[in-house]
C-alpha cells in the first residue's frame, strides 16, 4: 500500500506494473488472472476530439480497459465472480464481461467493425437489470441455475475483443474534429462506458461481505482524519446570479445526450455548506433516532426505510447483524459483526467502523458519509424545516471554473488539468474518500465542489430543452426521466473520464447507493428554489420534500416524449385503433397485405419479429402464418395490454374519437407543441386503466381477439432498444415508427435481426419510403419494393400507409 502524509494532494508514485514488472509480480497482482494487460489505477486524461492522434486514443483505450479490469483484482476467489452483492443487480461476472460486449454491439452499429467476436457472449453480457424499483424480485439470471460462462471463458473473450479494439484504432482515420456525427464517435462511447462501469463495479465490490475481498496491489488509501481540525460546517451564502447549465455541441470532448445542449436558469439568493456532511454529522441524525422517525422522511424514503430495515448508512459497520441487502446466495448475509469490531461503545453511544472498497477500517469521521438520496433528505428534515438538498444550478453556481468561450478550449474542464489531483479527489487521486477539508477550497469558498463523493440533488434528472439521443445509444438517458431519478453532480474518488467532467450529470433512484454523499443548501428570503422536478401525468405525485412557496414553479414535462404512450387514454385508444376490427381500417388492410405478401414470396414460417408492436394486434396476427412470433414495444402500459389479450383474450375499454385519431394518424394538432412538449391537463395522474379521462366523445367497449388466431405462438417482451437476443427472424415488421424518439436507433440494427433469407417491412403512416429511410439503415439492407397501402381513418377519411420491402444486401 502506498503511504501518504498530510499534504494538498497525493504523493506521486507509480500506480502502473511495467510488462518486466508484471511477470515477477503476477501472482500478487493478479491472482485470478483476470486481467488482458497491465495492471494500473492511474487514470489518463480524455483524449482532445480537436487534435487526437491514433496513438492517443489507444492508449486512452488501453488505460481504459486496464482501470476496468484491475479493479476486479479485489475480488479473492473466482466463485465470488457468481455472487450478487446487491439484489438490484446481477453477478460480478456480468460486468466483467459486460463492457467488453458493449464495444462489440456498439461498434458493429457503427460499421467501424464488420465480423463479430463472440455473439452468444455479446448477447448474454449486453444487458444488465434495471434498478427501478427498491422491492423488485430478483432477476433469473441471479439464481443458480442460470449458467454463467468460467471465468477463464470470459477472460479470453475480453482478450478478444481488447485485440479488435486495438485494430480498429490504429486502423482508423480521424477526420478532426470528432463530433458525435462520426462513426468513431462510437469508440469514444465504449470508452466512456466502460469508466462508468469502472465506478459501478467498485460499488458493488463495496457491498461484498469483507471476507470476499482482498487489498488490490498498490492500494493508496487517503489520510483517515483530518489534521487541520477545522471542519465546522457553516453555510455560506451565494448571491443571486444566473447559470449556463449543460455543453456546447461543438465542445471537443466526448458527451453522453443529457448533457446536451446548454440552458440558461436564474438562481436566487441561497446559501451552501462549505463542507460535505461528515460522518459526523450524519452520526448525531443516527444516534438521536432519526432512522426510526418516519417523519423525517419523504413517503417513498420510509417505505424504503421499512423495507431494508436500515439504521445506519449502508457503508457503516456495526455490531447488529444488519441485513446486507445483497441478493442470490448472499441475500441472508451482512456486513455488520461482532468480529468486525475493535472497541464496544461507551456511555450507550454504539461504535461504528467504516467499510471501504476493500477494507474495514475505524471510522474516518471527516470523510463525506455515503447515503442514497432518501437517506440525504431525512437529514435535511431533521436539520430544519429550511434545509434540503443542493440543486442542479445551485451547484453551478459555487464552481470557480473558467468560463467556455467560443475557441472550446479543454483546459476549462477541470478532467484535462494536469494538476486536477491537487485541487480534486478526482481521477482515482486515491482510493478512498479524503477528509472534507482535505484539499483547499474554491474561490468561493466551497471544499469539494468536485470529487470525494458525488453529491445528490434535489432535481429529477430530465433533458435539457432541444435534446436528442444518439443512434448508437438511444436509451442510455431517455427512460430515467421519469421523476423516480436524482440528478448527482461532481464526481467521486474513482470518476474518471467524462464523469470527471464539469459537463457529467448522472442519476440514480433515489434508494440506489453510488459513492455519493450530499451538500447542505437552504434558501433565502422568496421561497423560489431552482430546481426541475419531473411529473408524468400517469405515475402518482411525490412528495416535494422541501420548502416552496409555489411547486408549479417547479413542474417540468419529461423530455422524453414517449412517455405520452404510457397513459392510460392512449392505451385504450392504441387498443380500439387495433381490435375494432373497422371494415377497411388500418390494421385489418395491413393484416390482409402481409398474409398475402408472406404467401406468394414463399416465406418460411418458423419465426416472426413485430417491432414497435403497440398493442400486440399484428403480432397475433403474423401468428397465422409463423409458428413463433415475438412482439415487442418500448411502452410498459402496451406491453401490459399485449399480455392482457393474450391471457384474456378480450379487454373492456374506454377511450375518446380524438384520441383514437392521435395514433391513428399521428396527428398531434391539440396535444403537440413546437417545442416537443405535450399538454398533459387531461390527465391528473392518479387514473385508472380501466377509467375514462373526462371527454364528452367517449367510446367503452369490449375489443376481442380475432378469430382463428393461437396466442400461445406469440412472446411479448418490452424493449427500449433492439437487443442482440432478437435474431435470426424469417420476417420482420416494423410499424409506428413514428413514434420512436430516434429512428435511425430502431433501423440500425435490422439487417442483423433477420436471417440472410429474410425480409423486412416497414409500415410508415408519414410516408417515408426507401429514399429517406434508407440513409437510416446503414449498408447491409437495400430496399426491394415500394406499397402504397390504403384504409379508413374513419367512414369519411382515408389515409395512406407506406410499406417499404427490404432484404439484406449481400
Amino acid at each position: 500500500m502506498c503511504t501518504t502524509g498530510r499534504q494538498t494532494g497525493p504523493l506521486h508514485c507509480s500506480l502502473v506494473l511495467s510488462s518486466r514488472t508484471k511477470m515477477s509480480k503476477r501472482a500478487t497482482v493478479d491472482p485470478l488472472g483476470i486481467l488482458t494487460g497491465p495492471y494500473t489505477l492511474s487514470s489518463l486524461v480524455p483524449p482532445d476530439l480537436s487534435k487526437c492522434t491514433n496513438q492517443g486514443v489507444l492508449e486512452y483505450f488501453e488505460n481504459t480497459y486496464s482501470l476496468n479490469e484491475s479493479i476486479f483484482t479485489a475480488i479473492k476467489s473466482a466463485e465470488v465472480f457468481y455472487k450478487c452483492p446487491d439484489r438490484l443487480r446481477l453477478p460480478l461476472i456480468f460486468y466483467y464481461g459486460h463492457t467488453a460486449s458493449v464495444y462489440i454491439n456498439k461498434l458493429i452499429l457503427a460499421g467501424i467493425i464488420t465480423e463479430r467476436v463472440d455473439f452468444g457472449m455479446e448477447t448474454m453480457f449486453e444487458t444488465g437489470v434495471d434498478e427501478m424499483n427498491w422491492d423488485d424480485t430478483e432477476n433469473y439470471r441471479m439464481g443458480g441455475s442460470y449458467q454463467w460462462p468460467k471465468l477463464p471463458q470470459v477472460t479470453e473473450f475480453r482478450r478478444k475483443v481488447r485485440e479488435v479494439i486495438r485494430k480498429a484504432i490504429k486502423s482508423a482515420k480521424f477526420d478532426l474534429p470528432v463530433t458525435m456525427d462520426d462513426p468513431l464517435w462510437a469508440l469514444f462511447m465504449g470508452f466512456e462506458h466502460e469508466r462508468i462501469h469502472l465506478e459501478t463495479s467498485s460499488v458493488l465490490i463495496r457491498q461484498l461481505p469483507i471476507e470476499m475481498v482482498r487489498v488490490p496491489a498498490l492500494w493508496n488509501r487517503a489520510p483517515v482524519e483530518s489534521e487541520s481540525g477545522e471542519t465546522e460546517n457553516e453555510m455560506i451564502r451565494v448571491n443571486a446570479t444566473s447559470v449556463l447549465l449543460g455543453k456546447p455541441v461543438k465542445f471537443p470532448s466526448y458527451g453522453w445526450d443529457n448533457e446536451y445542449p446548454q440552458m440558461q436558469m436564474d438562481v436566487p439568493d441561497f446559501q451552501a455548506s462549505k463542507f460535505l456532511i461528515t460522518n459526523t454529522e450524519f452520526y448525531q441524525f443516527v444516534f438521536e433516532g432519526g432512522y426510526r422517525e418516519k417523519h423525517l422522511w419523504t413517503s417513498e424514503g420510509w417505505q424504503w426505510r421499512t423495507y431494508r430495515k436500515a439504521a445506519h448508512p449502508t457503508f457503516w459497520v456495526c455490531t447488529q447483524g444488519c441485513p446486507s441487502g445483497s441478493g442470490g446466495q448472499l441475500s441472508h448475509t451482512t456486513n455488520c459483526g461482532r468480529e468486525l469490531h475493535r472497541t464496544n461503545g461507551t456511555n450507550g453511544k454504539p461504535v461504528f467502523r467504516h467499510r471501504t472498497l476493500c477494507e474495514v477500517i475505524d471510522m474516518p469521521w471527516t470523510w463525506p458519509v455515503v447515503v442514497n438520496c432518501h437517506e440525504a433528505r431525512a437529514f435535511c428534515r431533521w436539520k430544519g424545516e429550511d434545509y434540503r438538498l443542493i440543486t442542479e444550478a445551485e451547484h453551478n453556481a459555487i464552481r470557480d471554473l473558467s468560463p467556455i468561450n467560443g475557441k472550446f478550449d479543454v483546459r476549462c474542464d477541470p478532467v484535462y488539468d494536469k494538476e486536477v489531483k491537487q485541487r480534486y479527489n478526482l481521477n482515482l487521486a486515491y482510493c478512498t474518500s479524503t477528509p472534507v477539508d482535505h484539499y483547499p477550497p474554491n474561490e468561493a469558498g466551497f471544499h469539494d465542489v468536485f470529487g470525494n463523493v458525488w453529491q445528490w440533488t434535489e432535481d429529477h434528472f430530465n433533458g435539457f430543452p432541444g435534446m436528442a439521443t444518439h443512434e448508437f445509444y438511444d436509451d442510455f438517458s431517455s427512460p430515467c426521466f421519469d421523476g423516480r431519478h436524482n440528478v448527482i453532480l461532481g464526481g467521486s474518488w474513482v470518476s474518471t473520464g467524462d464523469e470527471a467532467s464539469r459537463f457529467a450529470r448522472y442519476s440514480f433512484r433515489r434508494h440506489f447507493f453510488q459513492h455519493a454523499g450530499f451538500r447542505l443548501a437552504r434558501t433565502i428570503d422568496n421561497n423560489t428554489v431552482p430546481a426541475r422536478l419531473v411529473q408524468l401525468p400517469h405515475y402518482p405525485k411525490k412528495d416535494i420534500p422541501f420548502k416552496v412557496a409555489d411547486p408549479s414553479t417547479l413542474m417540468v414535462e419529461s423530455t422524453n416524449t414517449q412517455f405520452m404512450y404510457e397513459e392510460p387514454r392512449m392505451v385504450h385508444a392504441q387498443l380500439i385503433a387495433e381490435y375494432s376490427n373497422r371494415p377497411g381500417g388500418l390494421y385489418e388492410q395491413l393484416s390482409g397485405y402481409i398474409q398475402t405478401f408472406v404467401k406468394e414470396r414463399n416465406i418460411a414460417p418458423a419465426r416472426a419479429f413485430s417491432l414497435n408492436t403497440g398493442c400486440g394486434r399484428m403480432t397475433f396476427e403474423l401468428c397465422r402464418h409463423f409458428k413463433k412470433v415475438v412482439g415487442t414495444d418500448f411502452s410498459e402500459a402496451f406491453f401490459q395490454a399485449c399480455t392482457h389479450m393474450q391471457r384474456q383474450g378480450s379487454k373492456r375499454v374506454q377511450s375518446s374519437a380524438r384520441d383514437q385519431r392521435t395514433l391513428v394518424s399521428n396527428r398531434l394538432e391539440d396535444t403537440e407543441h413546437t417545442d416537443g412538449h405535450r399538454d398533459m391537463e387531461q390527465t391528473n395522474g392518479h387514473e385508472d386503466t380501466e377509467q375514462t379521462n373526462g371527454h364528452k366523445d367517449m367510446v367503452d367497449q369490449t375489443m376481442e381477439l380475432p378469430m382463428g388466431i393461437d396466442p400461445s405462438r406469440a412472446i411479448f417482451k418490452q424493449f427500449t432498444w433492439v437487443p442482440n437476443e432478437l435474431s435470426d427472424f424469417d420476417f420482420v415488421l416494423l410499424q409506428d415508427l413514428h413514434r420512436a424518439f430516434n429512428k435511425k436507433a430502431w433501423l440500425l440494427r435490422l439487417w442483423e435481426v433477420i436471417k440472410p433469407s429474410g425480409v423486412v417491412i416497414i409500415a410508415s403512416n408519414e410516408g417515408l419510403g426507401g429514399t429517406e429511410l434508407g440513409p437510416l439503415m446503414g449498408t447491409r439492407i437495400k430496399c426491394i419494393q415500394t406499397h402504397e397501402l390504403s384504409f379508413k381513418v374513419d367512414e369519411s377519411k382515408e389515409a395512406t400507409l407506406t410499406l417499404t420491402v427490404w432484404a439484406r444486401d449481400v
